[in-house]
């Protein structure tokens, strides 16, 4: 399925410079990589008429808006994690967009409150266990990490990195700071080796012996699964969706902005609608192992597989919000050393 989606990004989306202004036509910056959206940018061009021109890249884009001020051809920017969804808002280069469809289909806590994002899918931030060396029902939540029974089998990636600074967001909302520092300081003295490498990186610490705890975005263990070459490494775990008795599982996002330049900002509200309905919020969340930010959306492939997940419903923003926060924090324990 990936090479028919990497094949399909090929002819239906090219890197190219950008026109500021072009009737019928949307310009995307994204984050997300090509493939993951060229089956639904073709849908779309086939039911508007309205062609779609994407730039593609890791980072930067935030600096590039800026540089490019108010002549930006930009309409749109496809991003992901909060934290850079976030940077946008808080540099002014996104606009309000009330839009009904919008705020139909994306529930209140996975949207800014005056429409400066959108999430168009989530990922949860599971626990991944050794299935040979960790019990079912064993470990059952974030806090659980802290629990001296776990001293030196815990892997994380960076303390520092978006992916943990959300949880740690997150564990201050529901918290507070003086606990939230405690509970990093003990989940710092479990750790099995320094926090290094991305989340591929901890299942597969897990299936090589060096911890049997970890923590990892759902769709990474999916990819993996997708993967003949990390299949066998990811069948050695098992996931455990955190905190599912109580608050839910923490979530992050893919997101969606109106930039503030937007010459084409009529196209893009439509590209941003449709990209929340039904149909496009299914092919979106599958091509890469995610959940529908629409609630009426169910989850479809690996992701169904894995059963229901609880989603803690904290606003994003406010995740958003105690970033600065749970930097300090991160700095404090010295989490990383």
């Amino acid at each position: 399925m990936r090479l028919k989606l990497a094949t399909a990004a090929l002819i239906a989306i090219t890197a190219t410079p950008l026109a500021a202004t072009a009737n019928g036509e949307v310009n995307i910056y994204s984050y997300r990589q090509a493939y993951l959206l060229a089956p639904l940018l073709t849908a779309f061009t086939d039911e508007t008429g309205i062609k779609t021109n994407v730039i593609f890249a890791r980072q930067g884009l935030a600096e590039r808006l800026e540089r490019e001020g108010r002549n930006s051809p930009a309409d749109i920017v496809m991003t992901v994690d909060i934290s850079r969804i976030n940077e946008l808002v808080e540099k002014n280069l996104v606009a309000d967009l009330q839009s009904d469809i919008m705020n139909k289909n994306i529930p209140e806590n996975l949207r800014h409150e005056d429409g400066k994002w959108f999430a168009l899918t989530t990922r949860g931030r599971l626990i991944f266990t050794s299935k040979d060396r960790v019990k079912e029902g064993e470990i059952s939540s974030y806090e659980d990490l802290a629990d001296e029974k776990w001293k030196g089998r815990v892997c994380t990636r960076s303390g520092k990195h978006p992916y943990s600074i959300a949880l740690i967001s997150s564990m201050i909302a529901h918290h507070g700071e003086a606990q939230t520092q405690q509970w990093l300081q003990d989940v710092k003295s479990n750790l099995a080796r320094r926090p290094q490498g991305g989340d591929r990186d901890q299942i597969k610490a897990i299936a090589e012996g060096f911890c049997d705890v970890a923590l990892g975005n759902s769709y990474y263990f999916g990819n993996m699964l997708m993967d003949e070459n990390q299949r066998p490494t990811a069948e050695q775990v098992n996931l455990v969706f955190p905190n599912t008795d109580d608050r839910g599982t923490h979530i992050n996002v893919s997101g969606i902005s109106l930039t503030r330049s937007a010459p084409n900002r009529d196209n893009a509200v439509k590209l941003m609608e449709f990209l929340s309905s039904d149909n496009a919020q299914r092919v979106y969340a599958e091509a890469n192992s995610e959940y529908p930010a629409n609630p009426l959306v169910q989850p479809t492939g690996l992701v169904a597989e894995w059963g229901e997940m609880v989603s803690d419903t904290l606003s994003l923003q406010e995740i958003a919000n105690n970033r600065n926060a749970a930097v300090r924090l991160v700095d404090r324990v010295d989490y990383d050393n």
